[in-house]
C-alpha cells in the first residue's frame, strides 16, 4: 500500500476548499499544463520537425493512454 505524505495531504485540504468550478478549472490548467511540457519534451527530441509532424507523434502517443 502507498503511503501519502503529509504534502499530499496538505493538498486534499486545500482543494477541499476551492470550489467545484475552480477545481474544474484547475483541471483544464493542469491539462495544458501537461500538453505543453509534452510538446515541449517532443521538440526537444525531434528539432527538426515540423508542428505538423510534432502534432502527428503526440496524438499517436496520448492515443496509448486510453483503455
Amino acid at each position: 500500500m502507498k503511503t501519502i505524505g503529509p504534502g499530499h495531504r496538505e493538498y486534499i485540504k486545500i482543494m477541499r476548499k476551492i470550489s467545484p468550478e475552480d477545481r474544474l478549472r484547475k483541471c483544464f490548467e493542469l491539462n495544458e499544463l501537461t500538453k505543453g511540457l509534452f510538446m515541449a519534451g517532443l521538440k526537444n527530441r525531434f528539432p527538426d520537425y515540423s508542428d505538423k509532424e510534432l502534432k502527428k507523434i503526440y496524438l499517436k502517443r496520448i492515443s496509448k493512454c486510453y483503455s
